[in-house]
């Protein structure tokens, strides 16, 4: 194989896709990690470059690529550097092209699997935050997937498959759950007549009501009331 001359490797050094490495980092996944570092390195010849400096130069892009998407993640330096050491503890690692590859690959790794743990972290976050607005607007006869979406923040489309994610049921499933639950409280706990109750709890419809909590509990509110109030 003809070697590169210098002026060959500095010119392959600069046509570094640092692009893939970004799209890597923001929606790749961790198998993907090898495959892609494998093609960046391969088009600038990596492998065949004789000079440490400029394999330095290439792994220090990588570096600060990943350096800098860990930041937007909140990763702080002193966790980054934890890992990885600081900038100036690159040229360590670079003793051989293999111990070199290890390292950027160890790196690209770490970096995706910090980004999906902290969305599944946010993930929780905007469910536990759908969750309480539920929890505190269930009366409301307008509370609907739009409204909850618009009071933590997110489109209903995401909010919708996060929540279905998450908690395995549909964010609408919840909400006339916990409104079925907080009807049954009342029933067995006031005098209330099950139309009251059915507005105070966010049906707008009695007749409606009445069905989505037959088929819930298997009773009529007033089967449910009469039985509860046996004792």
């Amino acid at each position: 194989m003809k070697c590169l001359s210098v002026a060959e490797e500095c010119c392959t050094v600069k046509r570094l896709d640092e692009k893939k490495i970004n799209d890597l980092l923001r929606t790749g996944s961790i198998s993907d990690c090898q495959k892609v570092l494998a093609e960046v390195l391969e088009e600038i010849r990596f492998n065949e470059l004789r000079s440490m400096v400029l394999r330095l130069y290439v792994s220090t892009d990588i570096y600060l690529s990943a350096r800098s998407f860990s930041r937007e993640l909140g990763i702080d330096n002193e966790e980054f550097i934890r890992c990885f050491g600081g900038i100036d503890d690159i040229g360590i690692k670079m003793a051989s092209v293999e111990g070199t590859v290890g390292f950027l690959h160890e790196l690209l790794v770490q970096c995706v699997r910090w980004r999906i743990g902290k969305c599944r972290e946010n993930g929780n976050c905007v469910v536990k935050n759908a969750r309480d607005y539920i929890d505190a607007n269930y009366m409301s006869g307008e509370l609907s997937l739009t409204n909850v979406a618009d009071a933590v923040g997110i489109s209903p489309a995401y909010l919708s498959s996060l929540f279905k994610k998450e908690t395995g049921s549909n964010l609408s499933e919840y909400i006339t759950r916990v409104r079925i639950d907080k009807s049954k409280e009342l029933l067995c706990c006031t005098s209330k007549l099950v139309y009251e109750i059915a507005f105070e709890v966010g049906f707008q419809d009695y007749r409606y009501f009445s069905q989505i909590f037959k088929k819930c509990t298997g009773q009529t509110p007033r089967q449910f009331q009469n039985t509860a109030n046996l004792y």
